[in-house]
């Protein structure tokens, strides 16, 4: 089973992916913020982090910053879901290492099938 976790402190968000995702077969972590998404990192493995950007105590630019460092995440892909849309907000994004970067809102159909060309 594939692994996902949805990183961001906006609870409708959370809960919409994280049904649609366990109701398309992955195994969902849920973290709040960067903090909790790097103490979950410490036990899990992801196959893909679905990461925003703006939130409290750690953000996600952080947040993919210690990914990026950890050699167990090496093949974790991480994608930014950001309200961030300047055109250089996303180039910041991908050169930290983002594999895709959408911004909000979104479209979970488009999301999904981000996921699931990351993951083949």
């Amino acid at each position: 089973m594939k692994k996902i976790l949805i990183v961001d402190d906006e609870p409708n968000i959370v809960m919409s992916l994280e049904y649609t995702f366990r109701k398309s077969g992955y195994e969902v972590f849920i973290a709040r913020d960067g903090k909790e998404a790097i103490d979950i990192l410490e036990v899990q493995t992801p196959h893909v982090i679905i990461l925003d950007i703006m939130m409290p105590h750690v953000d996600g630019y952080t947040t993919i910053e210690h990914v990026k460092k950890q050699s167990h995440l090496a093949h974790c892909k991480v994608i930014f879901l950001s309200a961030k849309n300047k055109e250089s907000d996303i180039e910041k994004g991908l050169q930290l290492g983002a594999d895709a970067y959408m911004t909000k809102p979104f479209s979970v159909k488009k999301l999904i099938e981000q996921v699931q060309e990351l993951v083949q």
